[in-house]
């Protein structure tokens, strides 16, 4: 298979699936711990879509906007993992299905 191309095709189908893999672990996970890695998975997924569709474009906006999500999902990974540890030491579990509340 010597001088088989990557297409945008091959970026999308890869996205999807890296997308879906993310939803399912959301979807079906109970650590709260999984949950946020999958929601990262998804965020990537979202992030290698639209990086590819820039290349194949030939335009740089989309990777400008990747950029945003980027910071904005290390943001969104620091507050999550300072929650996580700060319900972490009041309850000693990270399991979602003890926290159907917030009430301590």
């Amino acid at each position: 298979m010597m001088g088989a191309e990557i297409t945008l095709g091959h970026y999308l189908s890869l996205s999807g699936l890296l997308f879906l893999v993310g939803l399912a672990g959301v979807l079906l996970r109970r650590s709260l711990l999984i949950v946020m890695m999958s929601l990262e998975l998804l965020l990537n997924a979202a992030n290698l879509a639209l990086v590819a569709a820039a290349r194949f474009q030939g335009i740089p906006d989309p990777q400008v906007a990747v950029f945003f999500v980027i910071t904005v999902a290390a943001a969104e990974v620091a507050v999550g993992l300072a929650i996580l540890v700060a319900i972490f030491r009041l309850k000693k579990t990270t399991s979602a299905e003890d926290f159907a509340t917030l009430k301590f």
